[in-house]
């Protein structure tokens, strides 16, 4: 039996059963935005049993402009909680803990489906991966980062109203807070750009506004793109100095993927793609920390874990793709 991986770990105020994490992954089951049938028997399916530890659901769009594609889930009106609160219901009784993904796409968005010109840190032109539209994109003034922090607790506050067990903060995969802490995206030349600190000043404003808005008994967790893995862009030291200050700023789970390079880094195969990065940063911080990319079976999870890469282990494609993975895989 893989022990660690079978090994209980509380997270802030919440006990999870096992190290396993299914981590958030975009379906585009919500045509109209609100959580319906076909999405909660997607999760339905991959929760029984309870053999997953933690689902983090796929990420949500906290207002119409940050909407990333068709089909995203939406917790940016108060009509989406009683959808939200029956998807937590169903997860919850197949014994499994689930928190919320929220994101705000930046100039990832296309105006095409939003309706709404994109906005980034800069009008700078974006990699291909953060990049989809043709459209120009519009830099933020203050106000606009006023508000996006704003939006951003608002939004954390319906995922805790809707029973979830925590809320995640998305920082990564070239989407708007990742837009703000990698150089690449980043050209700035006020408070909010410039050297690491400019760069992470509104991912410490939003933290700050979700930490207050939701109170301190409540589970926060950030995903960050915390290497671009490209010459030029956000490097693991920086993840180390920026988790250090999201723990400080009230972070409780540090779930370390890729930035603008996305879900992969190039010519690197097997499992653990972001452990160099997710290692340094769990030697650096107080708070679990999550590694997911290229996990395909739980003996490599457990590998994982007892060389101190990460304290849960996220399987992605393995579970999305079969919804009884985690039960095969966990009782053998």
């Amino acid at each position: 039996m893989n022990k660690l991986l079978h090994t209980p770990l509380t997270v802030h105020n919440v006990e999870l059963a096992n190290r396993l994490v299914m981590p958030p992954m975009a379906t585009g089951k919500t045509p109209d935005g609100t959580a319906q049938d076909d999405l909660l028997a997607y999760y339905d399916a991959r929760s029984k049993g309870g053999c997953i530890g933690l689902i983090v659901i796929e990420h949500a769009y906290i207002s119409p402009e940050g909407k990333a594609h068709e089909g995203q889930l939406s917790v940016s009106r108060d009509t989406d909680i009683p959808g939200l609160t029956r998807l937590v219901e169903t997860i919850h009784k197949n014994n499994t803990r689930v928190i919320a993904q929220i994101n705000h796409a930046g100039s990832a968005a296309m105006e095409e489906i939003t309706g709404y010109p994109a906005i980034s840190a800069s009008v700078t032109a974006q990699p291909e991966y953060a990049r989809k539209s043709e459209k120009p994109v519009r830099e933020m003034t203050a106000d606009d980062m006023h508000t996006v922090a704003k939006k951003f607790a608002e939004a954390a506050l319906r995922v805790k109203e809707a029973g979830f067990d925590g809320v995640e903060i998305h920082a990564a995969h070239g989407y708007l807070l990742d837009q703000f802490y990698s150089p690449l995206g980043n050209k700035r030349a006020d408070a909010y750009g410039g050297d690491l600190d400019g760069r992470i000043h509104l991912l410490l404003d939003v933290i700050r506004a979700v930490r207050e808005a939701v109170g301190a008994d409540y589970l926060v967790a950030l995903r960050l793109g915390a290497s671009d893995y490209t010459e030029s862009g956000a490097t693991i030291d920086d993840a180390v100095y920026a988790c250090k200050k999201f723990e400080k700023a009230g972070v409780d789970l540090l779930d370390i993927s890729g930035g603008f390079n996305g879900f992969t880094v190039k010519n690197r195969k097997g499992p653990g793609f972001f452990a160099d990065a997710s290692s340094a940063i769990r030697e650096a911080v107080h708070v679990p920390v999550i590694l997911t990319g290229g996990v395909t079976k739980a003996n490599e999870a457990e590998a994982l874990l007892e060389e101190g890469a990460a304290d849960l282990i996220g399987v992605g494609r393995a579970i999305f793709k079969d919804a009884d993975w985690a039960k095969k895989e966990m009782e053998e």
